[in-house]
Formats: structure tokens, sequence, C-alpha cells
């Protein structure tokens, strides 16, 4: 009994689903923490210490790691740190969070494309069909802009293009390790990567206000410690097909929270454009996403 209720469908969706709730509260609470901290700082300081506790968990593991497999983590934590540069810097820029969440959803989008040309490998017929409607989407993001892309625009959609080339290294190169131990040693590095370049080229604050220090807390607990073991876990109970489906969501909640906190609001030309990239999410997804909907629907 207890062992069905471990590997139930309904257990790992609802872990999923708490998983996007707390990313997409990720924006807001390091929003919030980089109006008292330098971006870089911020993050490295956010992953070092969600590495660290991570560690503690992943310990026994870790020991049975080889050397080889340490390093192989470690590249990866390279790519990583990549990737999150372009991220924090594009929320440090960023005007609207739902906007920002919805062109970062984007690397979704690309994972097959990228393998097609890393790897040869030939994406479902469905990208094709979403990659030019995301694309209209995106035009219409720059359009509110004024026919030109703001800086927070280009830099997500960096960080989207490394996040799709982070998830297909880590699929193939490093998929052989444990997940938790992985997890561990990408974050961890990315903290200590961060961190010594933060040192070098930002100007550090005298002193953190006990806000900030929160807001940096709740970002290292829950939209990083929390999230990645509940992920992690989750993701050992479905297919990553399945899980990338619901992980799909962030995006969602991202707006939502952000409309609730900062009372954002959506032009016509932003709802449109972020209508179109999350269309765009779901045709990409339609075969697993027809057979979720299926499954709920009996």
């Amino acid at each position: 009994m207890a062992d069905t209720l471990e590997r139930s469908p309904l257990r790992a969706d609802l872990l999923l689903l708490t998983v996007t709730l707390l990313a997409a509260s990720g924006w807001i609470f390091s929003k919030e923490a980089l109006a008292g901290m330098p971006p870089l700082l911020f993050i490295g300081s956010r992953f070092l210490l969600a590495g660290l506790i991570l560690m503690a968990f992943a310990l026994p593991r870790l020991h049975r790691l080889s050397a080889r497999d340490v390093v192989a983590g470690a590249g990866v934590g390279l790519l990583f740190s990549g990737a999150l540069t372009f991220w924090i810097l594009g929320l440090f820029h960023s005007r609207h969070l739902g906007e920002s969440a919805f062109i970062n959803s984007l690397g979704i989008l690309l994972v097959p494309v990228m393998a097609r040309l890393l790897f040869g490998d030939r994406p479902p017929r469905t990208t094709w069909i979403a990659l030019p409607i995301a694309l209209v989407g995106f035009a219409l993001l720059s359009l509110n802009a004024g026919l030109r892309l703001e800086p927070s625009q280009w830099l997500f959609a960096t960080s989207a293009v490394l996040f799709s080339l982070l998830i297909n290294v880590n699929t193939r190169v490093v998929r052989r390790l444990p997940a938790l131990p992985l997890t561990a040693i990408q974050l961890t590095v990315v903290g200590v990567v961060l961190g010594s370049i933060s040192a070098l080229v930002e100007p550090w604050p005298a002193r953190i206000g006990g806000v900030t220090l929160g807001w940096l807390a709740a970002s290292v607990l829950l939209a990083s410690t929390l999230r990645f073991f509940l992920q992690v876990y989750a993701q050992g109970l479905t297919t990553p097909s399945h899980a990338a489906v619901i992980l799909m969501l962030e995006a969602v909640w991202a707006a939502l929270l952000a409309a609730a906190w900062y009372g954002e609001t959506m032009t016509p030309l932003q709802l449109a454009g972020c209508s179109l990239i999350f269309a765009a999410l779901l045709i990409n997804r339609w075969y697993w996403v027809r057979k979720l909907v299926l499954r709920f629907a009996r």
C-alpha cells in the first residue's frame, strides 16, 4: 500500500505543481533581494548556501562518486553559472516579471532544437510548428517596447538558449549520475563561481539589511533548496516528458504572483505575446499534454 502511494502519478503531479509555485515565488524573492544586493553577489550567495544544504542530504551518495563524475558535474555547473548570470542580470533590469518569465520559458522550447544542432536528434514535428509561433510571440513583446529589444528581453533570451543547452548536457553527459548529488555539486559550483566573479567586478554593500537577508533566506530555503529537493524526488516518480509539461506552469504562476505582489498588468501586445509563447510550449509538448489531459478526464 505504501509503495503504491509512493509511486502514485497524482503524488508526482502535486509535488511538481508545488515545485512550479516555489520556482515562481523565487522570481519575487529574488527581485526583492536585488533591491539590497548586487545581482551576482545575490545569486552566488543563494546557490552556494542552497548547494551546501543539499550536500548534507547527498553526502552518502557523494562519497560513492568517482573523481571523473564530480568533474563532469562541476563542468555542467559552469554552464549553469553562465545561464544564471544572464538570468539574474535580466531580472535586475526587468520592469515586468510576468513577461520576463515567459521569455525565459523559451528555453524549454529550444531543447529539441539544441539537440538537433548538437547531437543530430530529430525533433518532433510539433517543434517546427511551435517555433515560429513562439518567435511571433517574442516579436510582439519586443514591439511593446517600441520596435526594440529591452536589455532584460535579450538577457532572458540568451539565458533561455543557455538553459536549453544545459538541459541537453545534463541529460546526455551526466545522466548516469544520481540526481541529488549532481544538483548539490552544480549549485555549489554556481555559488563559488558567481560569488568569485562578484568579488572581482561588483561593489559590495557595507551592510545588508535584515529585510534583504530575509528575502535571501526565502530564496535559499524555499526557491532553491526545497524546490530542487522536491523536483529531484518528483521527477523520480514520473517520466521526464511528463514532468516537463507541468514545469511549464512556472511562467504562468510567476505572472500571476507578479500581478498580485506588484500590481503588474499586461498591455494587449504583452498578453498576445505571452499567450503565443505558452501556446507554442503546449504545442511542442502536445503528445504529453494530451496524455495528461486524458488521464485527468478519466
